[in-house]
Order: C-alpha cells, then sequence, then structure tokens
C-alpha cells in the first residue's frame, strides 16, 4: 500500500476535501505533529511513498534515507528553507508547494499585528480581564509610512490594505511590478535601505535564504526612524533577535509584531519573549479555515498528481515526473 506522511497540524486539524481526497486514494496516512526534527524525520522516512509537510527539516540526509522508495515532497504551503531541495533535484525527487492560496490570510494577519501593537491592544485586555481599567493611549496608522520588503503575492495584499488605511506606501522588491506599483501608488526603493529610511513601518515579506538571512540586524535596525515598528509575517531568520531586543529594550523601535521566530516553537527563555512592545503569534498567519482548505487541497492534489505520473498545480524544482509504472 501507498504510504503517506502527513505533518502539518492545521491540515490535520481541519476539515475538508482534503480529507476524502485522500482516503479517496486508498493511501495508508501517518500523521505527525510537526515540525518535526532532522532526527525525527530519519526515524520516520525509508518505507514512505510521499511527504505532505510543513516546516519539517528535510535534508539532504533525510532524503538519503527516503530513497528510492520515496516519490514526492509535497509542501503545504509556500515556504521551501527547511528543504534541501537542490539535493531533491540532484536525486531526481519532485519538490511541490503551494503558491497562491494563502496570500489575503496572511496580509490579514499583518494587519492585526500593526493594530494590536499601536494601539497597545493585548496590554489593555490583560488589564481589563484582570480587573482593571486602563486607558492607555495609541497611535493611528492614517498617514504613516509602510515600507515593504518583497512585493510578491503577500507584500501587495499588504500594499492594498496599507492604502485602505489611508497610509503612504514603499517597497522594494527585485522583480518590479510595475504595473501594480503605478495602479497602487506604491513608491519603489532600489535598496533596502532606502526602504528602511523614514518608514513607520516596515513589513518584512521576503523569501529566507541565505542573502536575507538576519536582513534585519543592527546595521539595519539603525537605519530605521525612531520608534518605527516592524512587522513579520514570513520567517523569524530574517531577524536578528538580539539586535530586535537590544532595540526594543532602549526605545529605538517603537514595537515588533511577528508571526515567526528563529525558533519554532520557541524555549521558554527566548529572548523576545520578554521583550517590550512586542506582539507575538505561534505562526498562525495562514490559519484560518479558508486558507487552509485551500492549501491542503491544492498539496493534497499535488501529491495525488505526482503519485499518478501526472504534472503538478506547482512545482519546485525541474525534475521530470516519472510514469507511475516506472
Amino acid at each position: 500500500m501507498t504510504r503517506i506522511l502527513v505533518t502539518t497540524t492545521s491540515f490535520q486539524d481541519t476539515p475538508g476535501e482534503h480529507h476524502e481526497l485522500l482516503e479517496k486514494e486508498g493511501y495508508e496516512v501517518i500523521g505527525e505533529r510537526g515540525p518535526l526534527s532532522e532526527e525525527r524525520m530519519l526515524e520516520l522516512v525509508g518505507d514512505l511513498d510521499g511527504l505532505l509537510c510543513g516546516d519539517d527539516a528535510i535534508t539532504s540526509a533525510v532524503i538519503d534515507k527516503a530513497l528510492p522508495r520515496l516519490k514526492v515532497i509535497a509542501k503545504y504551503g509556500i515556504g521551501i528553507d527547511k528543504i534541501d531541495v537542490e539535493h531533491a533535484t540532484s536525486c531526481g525527487l519532485p519538490v511541490t508547494f503551494c503558491p497562491g492560496v494563502n496570500h489575503t490570510t496572511v496580509a490579514e494577519h499583518t494587519f492585526a499585528l500593526l493594530l494590536s501593537v499601536v494601539r497597545k491592544l493585548i496590554k489593555e485586555v490583560d488589564i481589563t480581564r484582570a480587573g482593571g481599567w486602563e486607558r492607555i493611549t495609541g497611535t493611528e496608522i492614517m498617514g504613516k509610512t509602510m515600507a515593504i520588503a518583497g512585493l510578491g503575492r503577500i507584500g501587495k495584499e499588504v500594499a492594498i490594505r496599507a492604502k485602505a488605511f489611508g497610509m503612504k506606501v514603499k517597497a522594494f522588491d527585485l522583480y518590479w511590478d510595475k504595473e501594480f506599483a503605478e495602479a497602487n501608488e506604491v513608491v519603489r526603493c532600489d535598496s533596502l535601505s532606502e526602504v528602511l529610511r523614514d518608514a513607520d513601518v516596515i513589513s518584512l515579506h521576503v523569501n529566507l535564504t541565505d542573502e536575507t538571512r538576519n536582513m534585519l540586524d543592527a546595521e539595519n535596525i539603525a537605519k530605521l526612524k525612531d520608534g518605527a515598528i516592524v512587522l513579520n509575517c514570513a520567517r523569524g531568520e530574517l531577524v536578528d533577535s538580539s539586535a530586535m531586543v537590544e532595540a526594543l529594550e532602549s526605545g529605538k523601535l517603537g514595537g515588533y509584531g511577528t508571526d515567526v521566530l528563529d525558533q519554532e516553537p520557541p524555549p521558554k527563555d527566548h529572548p523576545l519573549l520578554n521583550a517590550p512592545n512586542t506582539v507575538i503569534t505561534p505562526h498562525i498567519g495562514s490559519r484560518t479555515f479558508e486558507s487552509v482548505q485551500r492549501q491542503a487541497g491544492m498539496a493534497v492534489r499535488n501529491l495525488i498528481h505526482v503519485m499518478k505520473g501526472e504534472k503538478p498545480l506547482a512545482q519546485v524544482n525541474e525534475v521530470p515526473i516519472p510514469s507511475n509504472d516506472s
């Protein structure tokens, strides 16, 4: 029987047709609560035909042990930085993903974080729940400048919402969509330094690569105006955590709203957990019923297509899909 490992928790916890699609194929489904470490992945692979994964550590060692039986790595979502795609490609192993399924949800969560930070909502709720009635003065976002690093699908949705809130928008992206920028009055910046300059809010929406890791370090944080707010619904490793804590404690930054950390789940002594003016959510930016069902449906269809020797809906690497009788 074809054996499939499913690790993403939102896939497993959310009802929808994605479960029916797997059942209809007659696969044996093994469920694990990810994200899984390399050590745990090495324990599981070897007699699996497909991986339907979240942010599990799929290293070269994991891929080597999974072969020759493994036929596909189907990523649930769009972030592939935890998968050794280069090694998978060299081994002829298809890697699929799900672009265009969560941009609305993540953009909405970005603004949930922003409003929570500027209006001190979490602190106010905690005080009121404890029996207090302390009314803290917040700030408006209308008229402020929103800087976006990464004007892809999610960055564009953030820009649209920022304009609806009456914000000025500027952005930096290596692949500039001139038509979108002109239609939505987004000012183009030619570098990260330029987009950081004079920003009231900087929102990160880039992929994690060797070039973007710690892109917001002490040097770049220093380029932000005093009191600026940083938002991160991309990857925790884009931010140097120690530099962020120092900037928050010194008052250089006015707040940090993030859905991601460099360690997930974080240890209890992670420095950002107790940093001032910080709102941290547990990587739930894409976790809505609508988004989960879109992602899960696409991830399952990608997996099924490859298992049948057919072209998937979206593939990361240029690897031929072997016929299912090969």
